[in-house]
């Protein structure tokens, strides 16, 4: 029997050119990238072959900006706890918008506890941000401001470059959480001005478990793991080098294939949108028409319970 998955959103299927490339670091070269010795400066070698790859997919200045972690979750706890707890001399106010994921709110949450005031910026009925209430919000206590690129339940696409010239103006920091939106629409850190942003490898088809945060050069972090100092001392651990050398590949996969893929899906997306709301009655789409991921449709069925369809 054929199966058509409803909920790529949430969860891909490994690309097997990913897992061929996997292979290679779990049973030859799988040396630890923190030995001295040879089999480990191989290791060494790779991961930082793999960190260039990562950094070229968002069009990175450097290598060096690019902080690998256990996935988007980790990468946003970094980015909001790190930043807040490193430069709350600064100020303790903290903006993000009222529609990001549980692991940027759960992170706004917790350093509310801590002393730091957060405000949840409104979005339209679209799901998109309101840029005056965010200049309004703005105070001169304000450090941090995050908003994702695009919405991962709505597929709505956020003016993050709007923002950004919005948060340079003030010289605050910009983090994005762009989990969704890379591999799907250009991601280009220079073209967006952002801070710091956030990719997941399992939204490009690469394996769970691992993804990166990008830092710009010159915004500093606190860490939130402590030990033997890898990632620039911002993330400790012995790097999972085969999960980081099938996220690299993901991404080259992602760069040169991403344009034909996005056209492909989104003429399905919108046969899906169209069919959905001629055919189906007491149906509404969520999120933005045209502002929306191109793989992305989702909609409210009236009188009915989402587990139920």
């Amino acid at each position: 029997m054929r199966v058509i998955n409803f909920d790529h959103a949430s969860g891909y299927a490994v690309d097997e050119r990913v897992v061929e490339e996997m292979l290679k670091y779990l049973r030859e070269d799988y040396g630890n990238a923190s030995s001295t010795h040879s089999f480990g400066q191989k290791a060494k070698h790779a991961l930082e072959e793999a960190r260039k790859k990562v950094a070229n997919f968002i069009n990175a200045e450097s290598e060096k900006e690019i902080v690998f972690t256990s996935g988007a979750t980790e990468a946003n706890n970094l980015a909001i706890k790190g930043y807040a707890f490193r430069n709350s001399r600064k100020g303790k106010h903290i903006i993000i918008s009222a529609i990001e994921h549980l692991s940027v709110i759960n992170c706004a949450k917790y350093l509310q506890k801590h002393g730091f005031k957060i405000t949840y910026l409104p979005v339209d009925e679209h799901g998109i941000v309101d840029l005056e209430a965010l200049k309004e919000a703005i105070t001169p206590e304000t450090i941090l401001i995050s908003v994702m690129h695009a919405n991962n339940e709505i597929g709505t696409i956020e003016p993050i470059r709007e923002i950004a010239e919005i948060a340079q103006d003030k010289k605050i920091a910009f983090h994005c959480d762009a989990t969704a939106s890379c591999g799907k629409i250009s991601v280009d850190v220079e073209k967006l001005g952002v801070s710091m942003l956030t990719i997941s490898s399992n939204d490009l088809q690469g394996p769970r478990g691992i993804g990166a945060l990008y830092i710009r050069r010159g915004i500093a972090l606190e860490p939130i793991l402590h030990g033997g100092g890898q990632e620039r001392g911002l993330r400790s651990g012995t790097e999972n080098l085969a999960s980081i050398a099938g996220f690299a590949k993901a991404c080259e996969i992602a760069k040169e294939e991403m344009q034909a893929n996005a056209e492909k899906m989104k003429e399905l997306r919108n046969k899906i949108i169209d069919g959905v709301l001629s055919g189906i009655e007491e149906t509404m789409l969520t999120g933005h028409r045209e502002k929306r991921l191109p793989n992305h449709a989702s909609f409210i069925f009236k009188y009915i319970e989402g587990e139920s369809i």
